[in-house]
Formats: structure tokens, C-alpha cells, sequence
């Protein structure tokens, strides 16, 4: 940290960005849609409550991606701090809070690098970024700093879909596969459960852009893992099969079916949503199956759809 200001990682210098433009974008910071204007070098740090630091939950190798993301080796995935959505069922509520309670570690880019080398040394190929929309800057650092070391992974950038269309621009090149979500098309219950009225248009607008940079076809190797495209994902919401119906019809109407599609019936009520009256329920199969039959009227047919009891097999718990 520098001493005159105990807020300002120095590793972000000189990575990705000269020196002023990062200054630029950390000062004024517009990197995801909530366009905070925030100064993240000092407080108030913003909507997401992150500094110019490496704040990160976990560095670990997963296994539960789709198969063409974690392959036979698994995926080195770096779970971010922290998320400028605040989704009141989400999965992955211990690290995503924007509370002082946040499960995090605060890492040095040598660190961060250090854990990423230790899994590809075992043959791992893959390494994800998730929950990434609110530290562009941490990132671009991170594949800079791997890429001066001699490594070449493919870089998965796995985020909620609530991206910057110009954000998403400065990583063409960067980013060898997107693995976005894609939850609302209804803005009340994106306001409702989210926090972000305006997810649906900035996320189709984001889609377009990650669809531009890299078209409808997922490269596969011969292990078949991913080397570049675009998977989206969409997690069904017990209640809400109209919205979900709503979003492959974006996909198939203004993407193409031909997009590969990770279709989730992992949805569980979490602590925070136990007694809500629309989410305190795991979904229903019936509604599943009632947005699988809307998938396949789309003539959507590339992809993954899961067991109907995979909520009980992707509870991840960071506290371990």
C-alpha cells in the first residue's frame, strides 16, 4: 500500500493501463452499471465497498462447472469479494455481501499469482474469474502478471451478467471464454430482488457485446474443454417460469439458439429467503419442465440442463 495513502494497491500499477488511465478508472470509477462516479482510492469506496486491493474468498480448484469449464482437471477459480449485485437468494451469500462480515482474504498480486501457479502446475488449464465486474482492474492485473510468467491458460470470466458494454470492450482479447448469467427480463423483479432495475437492459446490452467479441460457437479441445465462446447460464426461480421463458426468448430471438445454455434447477432457499413467500421454496418440477419445453420450442439445443435434485449436490460453503 502506499504510505500516503493506505487505500491504493501499488500492483495495480503499470498492469493492463498506464499509470494514468488506471488512476482514471479507480477515481472515477464507471467499470460495472451502477456508474457509482466513486473514488475507490478513498472512501466512500462505492456501491461494491472494494478498494484497488486483491480482496478474495477463495483460490481454489473446482470441479462443479459445466463439464466443458472445469474439463477432467477442474477450473483454478478466484472468487471475488463482494458483488455489485446484492441478490437476496443468492447461492454464494457468505462472500458476496457488501458487509463487514464478507468472507475475504486480502491478497498481494504475487500471492494471488503464487495460488493460481500451484494449480496449474497439476495439469490445471483453466482459470475462471467469478463475481469479476467490480474489479476489472484487479483482473487485468492478474492475466498480465501470469502471462509475464510464462503461462497461457484460458481465462474465464464468470459473472452475474450485470457488466459494462465498454468494460466488456477493454477484455476482448483477454478473455478466452464468457460464462455470464442471465437473470431477469422483468425489471420489477430484478428492482425486487436485486437491487438493479435496470439489469435487464444492461445485461442484454452485455450478452450482445460477449456474443460480438465471440459469436455462437463454443471451441472445444480434444478433452473437450472450452478454449473460446460464450455459455450463458440461467438459474430458475421457484414462481417465476415467465421470466425465465422471457430470457431464453431474448437468447434465442436476439443472440441465436444456436448459444450454449446451462439451464439450472439448483435454486435453493437460503437463510436469508427461508420465509419469503416467493422464495422460500426450492422450484417445482413442473416448472422446470415447463421452461425445458419453452427451450426446446425456441429450438435451443446446445448445452446443459441439470437433475431436478442438483440443489442438493452445488451448496457450496466458503466457510471450509
Amino acid at each position: 500500500m502506499d504510505s500516503n495513502n493506505r487505500y491504493f494497491c501499488k500492483d495495480v500499477y503499470n498492469t493492463a493501463f498506464s499509470v494514468n488511465h488506471t488512476l482514471i478508472m479507480l477515481k472515477d470509477c464507471c467499470l460495472c452499471p451502477r456508474n457509482c462516479h466513486a473514488n475507490r482510492i478513498e472512501y466512500p469506496l462505492g456501491y461494491c465497498n472494494t478498494d484497488t486491493g486483491f480482496h478474495i474468498s477463495s483460490i481454489c480448484l473446482h470441479r462443479g462447472e459445466e463439464p466443458p469449464i472445469s474439463g477432467p482437471t477442474g477450473i483454478c477459480n478466484i472468487f471475488f469479494s463482494r458483488c455489485n449485485l446484492q441478490c437476496i437468494y443468492c447461492q454464494n451469500y457468505q462472500i458476496s455481501t457488501l458487509g463487514p462480515d464478507v468472507q475475504k482474504s486480502v491478497y498481494t498480486l504475487d500471492e494471488v499469482v503464487s495460488n493460481i501457479e500451484f494449480y496449474l502446475s497439476y495439469g490445471c488449464t483453466h482459470v475462471g474469474f467469478v463475481s469479476p465486474s467490480h474489479v476489472i482492474v484487479q483482473v487485468k492485473a492478474i492475466i498480465e502478471a501470469l502471462q509475464n510468467r510464462g503461462h497461457d491458460p484460458v481465462f474465464v470470466y464468470n459473472s452475474n451478467g450485470y457488466d459494462s458494454v465498454e468494460t466488456l470492450r477493454s477484455l476482448e482479447g483477454l478473455i478466452d471464454v464468457y460464462l455470464p448469467d442471465l437473470k431477469y427480463m422483468d425489471s420489477g423483479l430484478a428492482a425486487k430482488y436485486s437491487g438493479a432495475g435496470n439489469y435487464p437492459e444492461a445485461a442484454s446490452a452485455a450478452l450482445k457485446e460477449m456474443y460480438r467479441q465471440k459469436g455462437s460457437t463454443l471451441i472445444l479441445d480434444e478433452q473437450g474443454c472450452a478454449e473460446s465462446g460464450i455459455l450463458i447460464r440461467h438459474l430458475v426461480l421457484p414462481g417465476h417460469v415467465e421470466n425465465s421463458k422471457a430470457v431464453l426468448r431474448f437468447i434465442a430471438e436476439e443472440l441465436s439458439p444456436l448459444v450454449h445454455i446451462s439451464l439450472m434447477s439448483q435454486y435453493y432457499p437460503t437463510p436469508a429467503v427461508a420465509n419469503h413467500p416467493q422464495l422460500g421454496r426450492q422450484i417445482k418440477a413442473s416448472e422446470y419442465e415447463q421452461v425445458l419445453k419453452e427451450m426446446r420450442h425456441l429450438g435451443m439445443f446446445r448445452g446443459w440442463i441439470q437433475d431436478f435434485d442438483s440443489h442438493a449436490s452445488y451448496r457450496a460453503d466458503f466457510s471450509l
